[in-house]
């Protein structure tokens, strides 16, 4: 069992790490079709589903869906979240994506007890 939650804590960070490059470095490195493939099946692995169909459900759903989990997963889950949804937001801008990215950006922010400097930017840019 322990296994199997540092497995996923793993896919969580990695797939984390994969969307601040691509928010950073733009989706000009790499092909885009790879990324695409890369995103969908880190979308697959660690949610269980397509970002279209998380988009879909509202931020309490997706908090909700969180706390199903182990407790020690829920400040990496947040962050995810957080770059997840600004990043989308940032390929499409949308008010709904860039709500739930300041509001799982800010839940990360209160639940880790981390100062982030370049997330409290993302959030004041997501106010603005």
């Amino acid at each position: 069992m322990i296994h199997d939650k540092d497995y996923i804590i793993r896919i969580v960070k990695q797939f984390s790490e994969f969307l601040s490059k691509m928010i950073l470095g733009g989706k000009n490195e790499g092909d885009l079709t790879e990324l695409e493939r890369v995103f969908d099946t880190n979308m697959r692995d660690t949610f269980k589903m397509s970002f279209e169909e998380l988009a879909l459900k509202s931020s309490d759903e997706i908090t909700d869906l969180i706390s199903t989990k182990d407790t020690a997963h829920h400040i990496p889950y947040f962050e995810l979240l957080g770059h997840l949804f600004y990043f989308k937001n940032k390929e499409n801008p949308s008010p709904d994506l860039a709500a739930k990215a300041k509001g799982f950006y800010e839940t990360y922010l209160q639940k880790s007890g981390i100062f982030s400097m370049p997330i409290v930017s993302r959030i004041n840019e997501l106010k603005a």
